[in-house]
């Protein structure tokens, strides 16, 4: 049986990496080893969210409830899900790539002391896996062997498209509420707040993304960034130093410390392109950079480049959007 850890937003629908986890997960299933997919999930789920799982192919929906479940805590969700793995008899695990996914899985690998593979772009084989992965920050890809008796995995975003099954049916739920260790609860979410409001939106999920670095001049450079951002109707997304010299809050960063995001069109504004930024932001599959500097490794790396100051580029471009539209 495949166990797969599915994210919930606020509203509690399930994350769009999430779905494609389920869908990578299914197709699995599906070629020649016959195993159905399970889902875990935080908390009650609403019935919308059962509604939703069943037509991507989930058999069963095991929610996780009780006083450690209440706020995020890596080792508390990996001690649910191994609670699960265990009742179920679950030879494989996996979750979307997000920060949550990879902490969680991680934390899943070394309590059952196998190796645990991050940001999978494809499964080919059976039993044992053969996964082709994203690493050196996306530079490179790797082909690894799932050798254990346990398959940990997490599915690079955007990798798969979120498909439901063609024979969808409706997924059981069943409620878990397994005993946690007070030494899993150390390290947990205590308080959260939203954000102001702004065009950052959901970096990870996001089609298109503004990219801006400090290119920007300032905290007052954003503006024709923020312009076409909306024009486009894209998110924000800003290199480290950007949030490094409070330009823009840390959750609008893509890169190694940030977001990791897959957009079908990213326009990095006045980033250089070093290797912790590219860590986030390789798998877009175009990239139509600006910049000054026609020797930047985000230009040589670029699918597209306007050799220029963002800060002309960007107003022209805005222009032309403008005009075209009327």
């Amino acid at each position: 049986m495949i166990l797969v850890l599915v994210e919930t937003s606020l509203e509690g629908e399930a994350t769009e990496v999430s779905l494609e986890a389920l869908t990578l997960a299914r197709s699995l299933s599906t070629a020649g080893s016959d195993r159905p997919v399970d889902a875990v999930v935080v908390g009650q789920p609403p019935d919308e969210l059962l509604a939703t799982l069943g037509s991507y192919g989930v058999r069963r929906v095991h929610a996780l409830t009780g006083e450690a479940f209440t706020s995020y805590a890596a080792a508390a969700w990996a001690s649910g899900l191994l609670s699960v793995r265990h009742g179920a008899g679950s030879d494989t695990v996996m979750a979307a790539g997000t920060p949550r996914g990879n902490e969680v899985m991680a934390h899943v690998a070394a309590r059952a002391g196998v190796a645990m593979a991050a940001n999978v772009l494809r499964v080919e084989g059976l039993t044992p896996f053969v996964v082709t992965r994203q690493v050196v920050g996306g530079a490179a890809l790797e082909e690894m062997r799932l050798a254990d008796r346990l398959a940990v995995l997490t599915v690079a975003g955007h990798a798969v498209e979120p498909t439901p099954a063609a024979d969808p049916g409706s997924a059981e739920l069943v409620v878990e509420t397994p005993e946690i260790a007070d030494a899993d609860l150390v390290a947990r979410v205590v308080s959260t707040e939203a954000p102001e409001p702004d065009l950052s939106g959901d970096l990870t999920s996001a089609r298109v993304v503004v990219g801006a670095g400090r290119g920007a001049g300032s905290a007052d450079g954003f503006a024709d960034l923020l312009e076409l951002t909306d024009l486009l109707g894209a998110s924000l997304g800003v290199s480290r130093v950007v949030t490094s010299l409070g330009w823009r809050p840390h959750h609008e960063q893509v890169g190694q410390t940030g977001s990791r995001i897959s957009p079908d069109l990213y326009v990095p504004c006045g980033i250089s392109g070093a290797i912790q930024h590219w860590a986030g932001c390789s798998s877009a599959k175009a990239i139509l950079a600006i910049n000054t500097d026609a020797e930047a490794p985000m230009v040589t790396r670029a699918t597209y480049a306007v050799i220029g100051d963002l800060h002309e580029v960007v107003p022209a471009i805005n222009a032309e959007i403008r005009r075209r539209r009327g």
